[in-house]
């Protein structure tokens, strides 16, 4: 296990060069000039060519881009030509919102996906397993965007049960910042209007971006259950007796997750990145609100050291999915 952690940690190294090197140039090629974004339309020549000066945008693309890299190897991602900032604060300031979120969504995928998805396969061809498919096909083919407006009018505008945007009350003052995730925070300090307030705001985003991968972690271990329990070893089982929860959880399940946690992993990447979109719709105060306002003031930097966060992230995830694989199947080992 330590080789393979050694392993991937090394490859982590190639994983962000590229990533590095393929956001840089392709940053650079975009329409636009970041100087005549800080200055103004009407700015002069002098000044413009004086701010490209200090952004380092006068010099070769070559130069500027092993720059770049020599600063980054030094835990520099440069500052925000936006908000003037290093980028560091900027995307610390921002993903705690961006990561609780993607995880409640991803506690919610998982633990409506899992047992819909076995439901569906120890009762195939009945109503629940209509059900489920009805259920993933619409998760599957319904945009995010859409599926966030539905919510906001059904949870907001008629029922009045959830509120519409924000990360908390704008009348409940924020918990005092410990992890940066408003929930954990709020349970350490024990406050009780911030919790209820965070969690009824952050509800209705989870289930909307959850609302994807959802399905396509139902059909995942619907898929692979019926797989399991069509294979030897369970008719085995059975025929010696084992039945009910101990033949479904410790025989059939445990196997059908094996191909199941790589679409697990696979989507909380997705959500990470997905949730720029649900952010914009909920006025959610993350990532998604710190990229879109990035890339339409054509900040390089802070584009990039989001591109390299969820670079990173991706590469954490897979060795995590790794890591249960070989609890889940300890032959992996051998």
């Amino acid at each position: 296990m330590l080789n393979m952690i050694a392993k991937r940690l090394g490859l982590l190294v190639f994983v962000i060069f590229g990533v590095t090197l393929v956001t840089f140039f392709m940053s650079r090629v975009i329409p636009g000039d970041p100087a005549s974004m800080i200055a103004g339309q009407r700015a002069s020549e002098e000044t413009l060519q004086s701010i490209r000066q200090q952004l380092g945008l006068d010099q070769p693309i070559w130069t500027q881009y092993f720059n770049y890299v020599g600063d980054l190897l030094q835990g520099d991602l440069g500052n925000s030509i936006r908000t003037q900032r290093p980028v560091v604060d900027d995307l610390l300031q921002f993903f705690p919102a961006t990561l609780e979120l993607a995880i409640a969504a991803f506690i919610l995928a998982i633990l409506i996906g899992i047992p819909l998805g076995v439901l569906a396969a120890l009762k195939k061809n009945t109503f629940w397993d209509h059900v489920s498919r009805v259920f993933s096909i619409s998760g599957v083919s319904i945009p995010v965007f859409f599926s966030g407006l539905i919510a906001i009018l059904v949870f907001y505008g008629i029922l009045g049960w959830l509120p519409s945007n924000g990360r908390i009350g704008t009348n409940v003052n924020p918990p005092s910042n410990i992890t940066g995730f408003y929930i954990i925070d709020s349970i350490l300090t024990l406050d009780i209007v911030a919790l209820k307030s965070s969690l009824k705001h952050l509800l209705l985003p989870a289930i909307v971006l959850s609302f994807a991968q959802l399905a396509v972690i139902t059909r995942q271990v619907r898929a692979s259950m019926l797989e399991v329990m069509s294979q030897e070893y369970i008719r085995t089982a059975v025929a010696n007796g084992i039945k009910g929860r101990l033949l479904i959880i410790s025989y059939a399940l445990r196997n059908a997750l094996i191909p199941t946690v790589t679409v697990i992993g696979v989507a909380f990447g997705s959500l990470l990145g997905g949730a720029i979109v649900t952010e914009t719709i909920f006025g959610w105060p993350g990532m998604g609100k710190f990229v879109v306002e990035s890339i339409q003031f054509l900040d390089f930097p802070a584009i990039m050291g989001f591109t390299i966060f969820i670079g990173i992230g991706y590469m954490v995830i897979n060795l995590i999915v790794d890591i249960i694989y070989l609890f889940l199947n300890p032959q992996l080992k051998q």
